[in-house]
Parts: C-alpha cells; structure tokens; sequence
C-alpha cells in the first residue's frame, strides 16, 4: 500500500496519520465485537475478514492510506512483542524434551516441505517463503516479521495472510470433529492443535472445543512455535546475506543493503520473553498486556486485511492456493504424526 507523494511524504505526521489510524481502531472495535458474540471466532481473523471486505466494496480516500500502513506494520510489530509476555522460560522447560522435539518437527517439516512445495508449484520465491513461515510458526505475526528481512512485494504478503487467515479459520472447525475419530482427547488433542494451527488466537479458539487440559498445551506448544520465529528469521536473513541472488526472485526492486541478521522488534519479542521469566510482572500487569496486545493486534490486522485486495491478488494466480491448502494438509499431517509419536 504506497503512501501518496505530496507535502508530507517525508515522514509521517499525527495529522496525516490520524484518518487511517482511526478507520482501523473503528472497524477492530467491530472485529472485537463480532469475536465477542461469535465465540470460536477470533477477533484478530475478524479483523483481517473485516478489513478485505471494506477495501474490497468501497474506495478508500488515498490520504487515509498513511495512517493505514502505519497501523498495519507498525502496530503489528508493537503486537508481536507484546505477544513474547505470554511465554517464559518455565513454560518452556515445562513442555519437556519430548513436546520441544514435537514442535522443533513440526516447524522444520511444515517449513522446508512447504517451501518445496512452493519450488515445484513454480510459486515466487518471497510468496512461498511467507507462506511457509506463516504456516509453520503463528500466521499473519511471523509472515509480517518475515515481511521486514525479504521485502515482498504487496500482493505476495497479502496473498500469504489470506491464505493462513482462511485455513485457521477452516481449523478451527474441522480440527475438533476429527479429534474423536483419529482419537486424540485431553492433552493429546491440544499438542495437535497447538502444533499445527496458525495463529494463537485460532490455537485458543479451536483447542476451547476440549477440556481445560486441552487449551492449556496448546496454547504452551503453540507459543513455543511461536518462539522460533526470531531463529527462523534470522536464519533467513544470514542466507540472504550469502546469497544476494536470491533477491532476483521478488517481483519487486528488492531492498536496499542487507536485511537485518533480526528485526529489532523481534529483539523486542526476545526481551518480553525474558522479562516474563524475571517472574517480576505481576497476574494484573500480564492480563492488562495481554487485552493491550489483543486491541494493538486486531487493529493492526485490519490495515493487514485491508491489503488483500482481490483483483490485485488475481496476478498471482491459483498456484499460491493450491501451496496454502497442501501446507495446510501438510503441517497437520506432521502435527499428528508427531503427536501420536509423543502421546
């Protein structure tokens, strides 16, 4: 989404920010509304569902479009370390070395499988990239944090999201209803779904199907996935630094000078996580972050959302979907599988 040239293209300003910004925190009110009414719904999918719809019916005033990329990356990066105080250290250790090889396999399976996947499907290069990341770590967050080191180009970006964005959403569903026939209950269900849907707020929303046991795996295992979002991206980054033609692959002029070995606001993430594990925040300060990073997210999501523009995403093809359904299959499948293993 191009901010319009004009006086103040040098450098945002309140001024200039404050229409867009204000668009998302508006329609995320709705997202958290709807998510409050629609229980298995979550309001960061809301809100990226909310946000296509609205650019996608109506045409937008080019001088909201600021403000609206501003909440969408900006926001997103706030979110994503506020999202490190909900995993320590303990919590971790607490998973034990049995569910951390469950994860480790999970992540690199879905990761390098979708990837090649991407290769023989003749997906672009950054679009398979993002794809993979999303799917194998915690969706529209780790596709974003994987945006700052490739540079992809708009519609890849916003493809890949809409294609984590519909799949988790479809998990939320058809996860519980096969939980019975493959026989998995209790903790067994949630290291399936914590290992193997996206987002964390879809883990929450499909694990809340089981018992009190269930949802609470899976919201461990999902954010240990989520932990290795900062390897996972730094690991990308160095590569990229040894291999400039790499870049060649985007559809777009790539980034200047090299990508960051990790995102500052991945850094960011890091730090929560330790700061979590110092035990020196209180049960209050960790739930009044937790609704902050809720509301920062959602309205982040919706500036995401509304970068899924149809006829724009069209360019692409159906390649893209067909890779997002078989990652899908794929990152379930290995969840499985290394669950039944572990369980």
């Amino acid at each position: 989404m191009e901010t319009p040239a004009g006086p103040d293209a040098s450098g945002p300003t309140p001024r200039t920010l404050a229409p867009g910004l204000t668009l998302l925190v508006v329609v995320a009110g709705f997202a958290l509304a709807l998510s409050s009414v629609v229980s298995f719904l979550s309001p960061l999918v809301a809100g990226v569902a909310l946000g296509a719809l609205i650019v996608n019916v109506t045409t937008l005033p080019p001088h909201w479009l600021e403000g609206i990329e501003f909440g969408s990356r900006r926001l997103l990066r706030i979110g994503i370390v506020l999202l490190g105080l909900r995993l320590s250290l303990a919590d971790l250790a607490g998973l034990g070395v049995r569910g951390l090889i469950v994860v480790a396999v999970v992540v690199a399976a879905t990761f390098f499988g979708t990837r090649w996947l991407a290769r023989r499907l003749g997906v672009p290069d950054n679009l398979g990239l993002l794809v993979a990341t999303g799917y194998s770590i915690c969706g529209a967050s780790a596709i974003a944090a994987m945006d700052g080191v490739v540079g992809a180009d708009e519609e890849e970006t916003a493809y890949a999201i809409t294609l984590v964005t519909l799949c988790g959403t479809l998990s939320i569903f058809l996860l519980p209803l096969l939980a019975g026939p493959l026989g998995l209950e209790g903790e067994a269900f949630g290291a399936w779904v914590g290992s193997s849907v996206h987002d964390v707020g879809q883990v929450i929303a499909t694990a809340s199907h089981g018992s009190a046991e269930a949802l609470a795996v899976a919201t461990v295992v999902k954010l240990t996935r989520v932990v290795l979002l900062a390897p996972l991206v730094a690991g990308v980054a160095i590569s990229r630094r040894r291999s400039p033609a790499l870049h060649e692959s985007s559809v777009v002029e790539p980034p200047r000078g090299h990508p960051p070995i990790l995102p500052l606001f991945v850094c960011g993430f890091l730090a929560a996580i330790v700061l979590r594990s110092t035990g020196w925040l209180s049960d209050g300060s960790l739930e009044a972050v937790e609704t902050v990073e809720k509301l920062v997210l959602t309205v982040a999501l919706v500036g995401l959302g509304m970068g899924v523009r149809l006829d724009r995403m069209r360019r692409l093809g159906g390649r893209p979907l067909i890779l997002g359904m078989l990652a899908w299959v794929l990152v379930a499948g290995v969840g499985f599988a290394a669950t039944s293993v572990v369980h």
